[in-house]
């Protein structure tokens, strides 16, 4: 009974330390806005030991894939960036697709991480998560307190269940399985598809567009009254190495939201991304088209509590971004 107690205490230690430099990390999705920045943050901080797959090599939609993929790798720790993402038209659009797949993907995976002994798991959520009409700022104890955005219904209903099925497993099994909520990202590597990416690219490209076309108009979706709260894509990443280096699921909770703790409007952001693209010409709100929820700001007083505040203002995101877009597409820089 002595050895079985010393056994255990040893597992509990081992499953709470902190990410080491020599250990082995998978990054799921690691093309992405999301897993992109995951991968310049952890090679900066000297993580070298990372193992990553294509979509081509590994289909995480595949549970048996997955598996053979876990037990043959054996990562310590897991970053779980992989997921079918897209803007309010593709979300309206594909709602089978995106929750049948997010709940496939993250299924998948994360009972492979259990099954296989690691000891660290970060799973990325999204803020559609919270009710259409949560209390603003959002706080983390507002989640299942409301109904959802019904254009965003099955990616939130997703996002939640992998979210509980974390908490389950850390009950169940004492895994140590985090989960992170980012406000809306943006930054180096994201989609610039008008028609399935997010508010901040699409307009980059629209008002980039339009300005080397010469034109005097650009269409903007919606009123441009919704609120938003925009972070950084780097800024993310940093958050997430800092959490898995520094702190458990214990201290995290359920899980803890990683935003900014600003918000704009529509309105105001496209002013932002038209003056730093150059595009002097007038902008065309289309009322008619839905607005979405009409706030979503996060609370991230538990996120700086743990030690951690975002670090880069807008116009030198946007700047960046804009910069990545022209690179991407061949673009000569300013």
């Amino acid at each position: 009974m002595i050895y079985a107690g010393v056994r255990a205490l040893k597992r509990l230690i081992i499953m709470s330390k902190a990410m080491q430099s020599g250990d082995k990390i998978y990054v799921a999705g690691h093309r992405g806005l999301v897993g992109s920045a995951l991968m310049r943050r952890l090679e900066k901080g000297g993580h070298s030991n990372i193992v990553t797959r294509t979509h081509a090599e590994l289909d995480l939609k595949d549970q048996r894939a997955v598996a053979e993929f876990f037990a043959q790798e054996k990562p310590d720790h897991v970053f779980l960036a992989a997921a079918k993402v897209g803007g309010i038209v593709a979300n309206n659009t594909y709602p089978a697709d995106f929750i049948y797949q997010n709940l496939m993907i993250q299924s998948n995976v994360i009972h492979a991480a259990y099954s296989n002994g690691v000891k660290k798991l970060l799973f990325l959520g999204s803020s559609c998560i919270y009710p259409k009409f949560a209390p603003q700022p959002m706080k983390e104890e507002h989640l299942l307190t409301g109904v959802l955005e019904p254009t965003n219904e099955a990616y939130a209903v997703a996002k939640i269940a992998g979210i509980k099925m974390c908490g389950a497993y850390n009950r169940q099994y004492g895994t140590n399985f985090m989960s992170v909520m980012p406000t809306n990202l943006y930054g180096l590597g994201d989609n610039y598809d008008l028609q399935n990416s997010h508010v901040m690219p699409a307009l980059i490209r629209k008002m980039h567009e339009a300005k080397t076309r010469g034109d005097a108009q650009v269409g903007v979706w919606g009123s441009g009254t919704p609120r938003r709260e925009f972070l950084y894509g780097d800024d993310m990443a940093d958050a997430c190495v800092f959490l898995m280096e520094n702190r458990d699921a214990k201290d995290t909770g359920e899980f803890v939201n990683i935003g900014v703790g600003e918000d704009i409007t529509i309105r105001e952001l496209a002013e932002r991304v038209a003056k730093v693209v150059g595009f002097q010409g007038e902008l065309v709100f289309d009322s008619s088209k839905p607005d979405g929820t009409p706030q979503k700001l996060l609370d991230v007083t538990h996120l700086n509590q743990l030690g951690w505040r975002a670090k880069t203002g807008m116009d030198e995101g946007i700047g960046k971004a804009y910069q990545d877009f022209m690179g991407r597409y061949s673009i000569p820089p300013l």
